[in-house]
């Protein structure tokens, strides 16, 4: 009898399949598309810009003006990230996660209904608060998605279904360059219609999301409604018998209980929370700062320096797009097969190496004829490194190392760090391009290094564990007696709630 519970575990029912593909095209599929979608319009949009600029002044702006004013559009995405992701603490923790996620949409429609219109009101005002609403949007679903799924999943899924929103992400990616192809919406009409797309997964998700249940997890612990939470688990599991399961959470809340809220001053202070933090700001910077903005932005260059003709080169990043995808579909599958660590360590040393390559082959393409082709071979394996690893596993293991009072908090740190990191590459690369060149990939390589480092030192595996197993990991390394200081339920568990 004890095995069936666990050999159903395994299942992925239609209503958590449902639920985790509803979550994720409503919120990280924009997150993608939000990140790509400016970049093929940019120079239709400039010009929008200038006529507005002119049928209001009877004068151009020049050029510095221009300039500003677009990286001005382009950079409130990544600070209203920042935004949302400050946000997340006191939302999840009143709404719950799927009614923060419904919230959420606001900040999807109402700026896909304003960059939709922009063009007839002639504002370039519009799209730049655009920008940021949509940023905030982004900033909430890139931490919620992955803590409502990984608190939905039982343990055995949750590496694969906490791989699912980035995935959605680089499908973002993919339709926003696709749709963003000369051919379809990158014109002088279309671009409107690309910006204001934005508005149909919220769209869907507003209808569809309210018929899947909330988190078990916050229904229990921060609800204190365990009706709610054992029909929710029954729902989610397909099967009546959730006993072990609901003994596990309800554990879960009996070490919590005297911690309450954590606060992210709070999270810092705990010395028993020290080394995930850490590992939460290590892995989230490595992330952002390893190149992976920089090598689709220096993409268009290395191809048309390998002989891709210009008008072709919008294809080629449509197939590096591709690669992306599939890659990541790779990750969903292989990830409780592998390893958290093992994906992280595996795609680090990838775009480690790339980037040492990349460095070389760019500074010796102008004396070697098929050097260019080498720095294509090289964007590729950054590509396929990064979405194995890097870009999924993070939002995964902040999920799973952190109990239920503080993972609101570490997602607000994880979150604030993946969009400051990348609001600063952003804004200071083009710099760094101009002042180092072929060398620029030289300060990736070393931080893709310094992070496949820190991984193999202090990171553990988490694949198969219960958050409480993987707690107690935490708990030796961060040389405590118990998981929190204020509690000591944590310090011996029955053998029975081991593996289960």
């Amino acid at each position: 009898m004890e095995q069936v519970p666990a050999k159903k575990e395994r299942r992925l029912t239609l209503v958590l399949g449902l639920a985790t593909l509803i979550a994720a095209f409503g919120s990280s599929f924009q997150y993608g598309y939000n990140v790509a979608v400016i970049n093929s319009p940019a120079q239709f949009m400039k010009t929008f810009y200038n006529k507005t600029y002119y049928e209001r002044n009877n004068d151009y702006m020049d050029e510095f003006a221009l300039t500003l004013l677009w990286s001005v559009s382009v950079s409130m995405f990544p600070f209203g990230g920042f935004v949302g992701s400050l946000m997340v603490g006191p939302l999840v923790n009143n709404f719950g996660r799927k009614g923060t996620l419904l919230f959420n949409n606001i900040f999807s429609i109402v700026p896909a209904v304003l960059m939709g219109c922009s063009k007839v009101a002639g504002s370039f005002e519009m799209i730049i608060l655009s920008r940021l609403l949509v940023g905030i949007c982004a900033g909430l679903s890139s931490n919620v998605v992955p803590m409502y799924l990984g608190e939905l999943a039982p343990k055995n899924l949750r590496g694969g279904l906490g791989v699912v929103p980035q995935l959605f992400i680089t499908i973002g990616i993919l339709v926003a360059q696709i749709f963003g192809l000369r051919s379809l919406l990158a014109s002088e009409e279309g671009w409107p219609i690309l910006l204001g797309v934005t508005g149909v997964p919220a769209a869907l998700q507003l209808l569809l999301l309210p018929f899947f249940p909330e988190s078990p997890r916050y229904l229990l612990i921060q609800k204190k409604d365990e009706v709610a939470a054992q029909t929710a688990l029954k729902r989610l599991r397909g099967w009546d018998d959730v006993g072990p399961e609901m003994e596990e959470i309800r554990q879960e809340d009996e070490a919590e209980r005297a911690v309450g809220f954590v606060s992210v001053l709070k999270l810092f202070r705990t010395r028993s929370l020290r080394w995930q933090v850490i590992s939460v700001i290590v892995l989230m910077g490595g992330q952002q700062l390893s190149g992976v903005n920089a090598i689709y932005y220096y993409a268009d260059q290395i191809y048309l320096s390998a002989g891709v003709k210009e008008n072709d080169v919008q294809y080629v990043t449509v197939g590096t797009g591709a690669v992306n995808v599939l890659m990541t579909v790779c990750a969903v599958f292989v990830v409780e097969l592998l390893g958290r660590r093992f994906l992280l360590l595996l795609g680090f040393s990838v775009c480690f190496t790339a980037c040492c390559v990349l460095t070389a082959a760019l500074a010796l393409q102008d004396t070697i004829s098929w050097m260019p082709y080498v720095s294509i071979a090289c964007i590729i394996a950054y590509v396929v490194g990064h979405a194995l690893g890097p870009s999924p596993v993070p939002a995964v293991l902040i999920t799973e190392t952190f109990l239920q009072s503080s993972r609101p908090a570490a997602f607000m740190v994880g979150g604030s760090v993946h969009w400051l990191s990348n609001f600063t590459v952003g804004l200071i690369f083009p710099f760094v391009q101009v002042g180092l060149g072929a060398y620029s990939f030289v300060i990736f390589g070393v931080i893709c290094l310094l992070t496949t480092i820190y991984t193999f030192l202090v990171v553990p595996e988490t694949k198969a564990k219960t958050f409480i197993e993987i707690n107690q990991i935490f708990t030796k390394m961060n040389k405590v007696s118990e998981v929190h200081p204020e509690k000591e339920e944590l310090e011996e568990f029955p053998p029975s709630t081991r593996g289960q």
